[in-house]
Parts: C-alpha cells; sequence; structure tokens
C-alpha cells in the first residue's frame, strides 16, 4: 500500500492514555494540556486579583478598619506579585499556553504537536514556576513575599531594608527562570508544528490569524525571554556570593570629603561596581516585546471572533498578517521609551520616541481592519463578539495614551504617576483578559459540548467592560493632577498637598468600582463550573464558524 493510503490510524498511532493519570495529569493530548494550562493560569489569576483588592482597600480607604491589616510590606509585596502574575503567569501562559496547546494542531489539521511528551513537560515545569512563586503564601514556610515592586529593579529588590529581600526574591527569581524553561519547550513546539505538521493545502497564507498571533509571539519570545532569563541568574549571583552585576560600587572617600555610595542598613554595602541601569535594559529589552507576546495572540484571536460572529471574512487578510509580523519586529526597537526618566542621553530619547510612533502604524492599520470588517457585515451580538468589540475598543483607548507616554517631553513629569498605571492596564492588563473571556466563551462548547449560560455571561461582559473604565479612566485624570503611583498612603488635603481633594473620594470611587468588577469575575469561575454539568448540548457547530477546529468531532 502507498503511503498516501495508509489508514488515518495507521499512519501514526494515537498516544492513548491507558489510566486516570495519564489521561488526566500526565496526558499527551495537546487539548488536555491546553485546559491544564488555562485552569492553572485561572487559578494563580485569581490570587492576583485578591492581591489588587487589597491594594485598592489601602489606596481608597486607607484609614479604615479594612486596612488596618495591610502594612507597607503587605502593600509592596502585593503590588510585586499581582504585576508578576498577571503579565506572566496568567496572560503570556493562558494566550501562548492554553490557546496555542489547543488551537495550532486542531486549527491546522494537525495530530497533535510534534514532541507530545516535550509537551506534556513544558506544563509541569510551568506549574512548578506556579509553586515556586507561590511558595511564600504556603503557610508555615518562614518566606515571605518580595517587595521590590514587579520590575523588580536593584539594587532595592536584594538590599535588606526591601521586604522579602532574602528568600522572597530568591523565589521569585528562580520561579521566573523555570518558566522560561517551560515557555520554551513549548515555543520551540509550537514553532516546529506550525512549520511542518500543517494539513495538506494549509499554506501560511491560509492559516488563521489566530494562529499568525500565536506564532509570531512565540518568535518573540524565544528571542526575548533570554534576556529575562540571564538578568535573573545575574541578580542571582548578586544576591548569593556578591558579584557585582547590578549592583553599584561604594566610594567611601568621595572628592567632596563626604562617604559616597551605596548603604544596606546603614552599613556600606560590598559591592564593587555594577550598574542597575543595565537590569534595567535586559528587563525591558524582554518587557517590551512582552507587551507584544500577550497583544499579538490577542489581535488574531480577535480577528477570528469579529470575522465569524460578523458573517463576513477578516478585512485585508494578508495586510494583517505583515501588520503582525511588523508589529513582532519593531517591538525589539521600543524598548527604552519605558527609560525615560533613567538619565539616558536625549539623541536616545528621539530614537525610542520615533520608533513609538512607527510602531503604532501596523497596529492602527489592524484596528481599520477590524472596523471594515464590522462594516455593512451581519453582526451577531453574541457574547464572543461583545467581548471582541469590548477589546478593540480598549486597545485602542490604552493606545492613544501610550502616544502620550512615548513623548519624552510628556513622559517625564507623567512616569511616576496614575497615568502610567491608567495606560498600562488599559492596553496590557485589561485588554488583553477580555480576549481571553471572548475566546473563553466561544471554544468552550468545542471543548465541553456545552454551551455557558449566555445571561451571566452577557451580565459578566457588561460589569467587566463597563466597569474597566469606571476603575482606570479617573487614573488619568489622577495622573495629571500629579498623584504618584506605588505610595503606600497619599494624603491630598493640608496645605502640603501637591493635588487636589478630589483626588481622595476619586480613589474611593475606584476601590468600589474594583471590588464590583473583582465579583464579577467569581461569577464567570461559576459559569465556567455549572455549565460543564448542566449547560445546553452545543451541537457541532454552534457559531456556524468555518475553520477546521470546528469540522473536528464534538469535544475532540
Amino acid at each position: 500500500m502507498a503511503q498516501a493510503e495508509i489508514p488515518y490510524q495507521e499512519a501514526m498511532p494515537l498516544h492513548d492514555p491507558h489510566s486516570w493519570i495519564t489521561k488526566y495529569w500526565f496526558s499527551q493530548d495537546h487539548k488536555v494540556i491546553a485546559v491544564q494550562y488555562g485552569i492553572t493560569a485561572m487559578a494563580v489569576g485569581l490570587v492576583a486579583l485578591v492581591l489588587s483588592q487589597i491594594m485598592r482597600i489601602q489606596i481608597g480607604f486607607p484609614d479604615s478598619w479594612l486596612a488596618s491589616f495591610i502594612t507597607p510590606e503587605i502593600y509592596y509585596q502585593s503590588i510585586t506579585m499581582h504585576g508578576m502574575i498577571m503579565v506572566i503567569y496568567l496572560l503570556t501562559a493562558f494566550l501562548l499556553g492554553s490557546f496555542g496547546n489547543y488551537l495550532i494542531p486542531l486549527m491546522l489539521g494537525a495530530r497533535d504537536m510534534v514532541f507530545p511528551f516535550v509537551n506534556m513537560i513544558s506544563y509541569h515545569v510551568y506549574l512548578l514556576s506556579v509553586v515556586i512563586l507561590l511558595i511564600p503564601y504556603i503557610p508555615g514556610i518562614p518566606v515571605t513575599p518580595t517587595g521590590a515592586g514587579w520590575t523588580l529593579y536593584p539594587p532595592q529588590a536584594i538590599l535588606t531594608g526591601t521586604p522579602g529581600a532574602d528568600w522572597g526574591i530568591i523565589t521569585m527569581l528562580v520561579s521566573l527562570a523555570v518558566f522560561i524553561v517551560a515557555f520554551t519547550m513549548g515555543g520551540l513546539n509550537y514553532i516546529t508544528t506550525i512549520l511542518q505538521a500543517r494539513t495538506r493545502g494549509m499554506t501560511l497564507m491560509r492559516m488563521p490569524l489566530s494562529i499568525w498571533g500565536i506564532f509570531t509571539a512565540t518568535v518573540l519570545g524565544l528571542l526575548a525571554f533570554p534576556a529575562l532569563f540571564v538578568s535573573a541568574v545575574m541578580m542571582l549571583l548578586d544576591n548569593f556570593i556578591g558579584t557585582s552585576f547590578f549592583m553599584p560600587a561604594i566610594n567611601s572617600a568621595s572628592e567632596g570629603g563626604m562617604a559616597g555610595g551605596m548603604f544596606n542598613s546603614g552599613e556600606d554595602a560590598a559591592y564593587e561596581g555594577g550598574s542597575p541601569l543595565l537590569f534595567q535594559h535586559l528587563f525591558w529589552f524582554f518587557g517590551h516585546p512582552e507587551v507584544y507576546i500577550v497583544a499579538l495572540p490577542a489581535f488574531g484571536v480577535v480577528s477570528d471572533l469579529i470575522s465569524i460572529h460578523a458573517r463576513k471574512n477578516i478585512f485585508g487578510y494578508r495586510l494583517m498578517v505583515w501588520a503582525i509580523v511588523a508589529i513582532g519586529a519593531l517591538s525589539f526597537i521600543v524598548w527604552a521609551h519605558h527609560m525615560y526618566v533613567a538619565g539616558m542621553h536625549p539623541y536616545f530619547g528621539f530614537f525610542f520616541a520615533t520608533t513609538t510612533l512607527i510602531i503604532a502604524v501596523p497596529t492602527a492599520i489592524k484596528v481599520y481592519n477590524w472596523t471594515l470588517t464590522l462594516w455593512r457585515a451581519n453582526i451577531r451580538f453574541t457574547v464572543p463578539m461583545l467581548f471582541a468589540i469590548a477589546f478593540v475598543i480598549t486597545f485602542v483607548v490604552g493606545g492613544l495614551t501610550g502616544l502620550f507616554l512615548g513623548n519624552v517631553i510628556v513622559d517625564v513629569p507623567l512616569s511616576d504617576t496614575y497615568f502610567v498605571v491608567a495606560h498600562f492596564h488599559m492596553v496590557m492588563g485589561v485588554a488583553p483578559i477580555l480576549v481571553v473571556f471572548g475566546g473563553i466563551y466561544h471554544w468552550y462548547p468545542k471543548i465541553t459540548g456545552r454551551m455557558l449560560n449566555d445571561t451571566i455571561g452577557k451580565i459578566h461582559f457588561w460589569i467587566t467592560s463597563v466597569g474597566t473604565y469606571v476603575i482606570y479612566f479617573p487614573m488619568h485624570y489622577l495622573g495629571f493632577v500629579g498623584v504618584p503611583r506605588r505610595y503606600y498612603h497619599n494624603e491630598p488635603s493640608g496645605e502640603s498637598a501637591m493635588y487636589p481633594d478630589s483626588a481622595l473620594w476619586l480613589n474611593e470611587w475606584i476601590s468600589i468600582a474594583a471590588f464590583m468588577v473583582g465579583a464579577a469575575q467569581l461569577l464567570f469561575v461559576y459559569n465556567l463550573v455549572t455549565s460543564y454539568w448542566r449547560g445546553r448540548p452545543a451541537g457541532d457547530n454552534p457559531w456556524e464558524a468555518t475553520s477546521l477546529e470546528w469540522r473536528t468531532p464534538q469535544t475532540p
């Protein structure tokens, strides 16, 4: 029998599980691994949600009985852990680990990932990174979380006065290094599968845009994560054995006759002369591509959601593909726009401000194409479509405020204010999470064979999307009037106040809105769990979609 005539099952035997543990825990099935990634990411995301509520209690009601247990240490530890969990362990893991694992083989007509065993190991290494990260929260273990801020800037991160400066920062850095190992295993699997295992006729220029977004983001991650990996290892060495990669030198006899340099708890720190600025460059060389490691899969998924639920092919498919590739390439030459206040040369500021404006061009092209796809389309306002449209609006708003911060002369006075908090959360926090929700509502019927409750879904959507603007729109005003971010306690009243009294009651309302939005996420979790058992049967293709994953048997 010729190779082309070998039956499907004989040509490539499945890695069938033989027990419960090989079916659900040590599974090599990409679909099971995708669900494992998703459940783990959502669980650690709920931890980050609780930490955000702790911060909002302190910011909105600092003198109330609610905030009586929130010390400065707890506040700064919450900032650090919340930021790192949301950016790395939730968004990156969900959009690439969960959506990537589930969609790549099904959308491309492949049997599975090219390396199923490596795929299984990548999830367990990711799970290990989450466990290491959360060690400080395990009762009875004498380790406190690091309070260095989610960017982990030295020298503060490893000096004695910082919360968690001993084992807290160590667990954070080790967890990041382990996560990068997991990402590398999964990323190489994704790229190989996309390039080598597509079904006959599935050319690169026929791939769904979800796959293009995941593919480009994976390439970015494989190029950018090493910068974070080496910086984590170098800071661990600074902490453990006293190297001086990032820790500045002590100059006890400076020219003016006064002691200069760095002190640790009032004593000279024994470091020979490293550069804290080097860490910032390494961190943001990873950090800005990381924005697009999260955003590009979101771009792809939202493109497919809009196309399917508007009953219309995406406008300008090839232009959308090249826009994704261009954004990925340009993301490596804009990193220092996060560092305008670090003392860089003005010519460097001009260069990075220019590249920041240039990267806005392919991003704007995508927004135009989404809008033109919706033009005169047969739009169905399903829950996935509502989240997709909300993403486009939120991303545009967040992107416009990014143009403010991309300009050096505007960024310098706004850099350490709530304006940055508002911009970053709109474009990097809330917008991708809206896509995650839209994707879950869209593919949940494929995964489980049941529909999520539509009424609960719409309540969840409206509270989340409207609540987002109630929370973050006022923060732009707080930034303009000079309210600093990351402060444990702000006192806006009195003669020495630097900003008006309105900042106080505005922060109270922001906190109340944050509590409501947080509660709505528990409603979403309730919908996920109850619909698995009692949801309406979905049928083979409830959305009448045209992509390949809906041509496979129900709940493959």
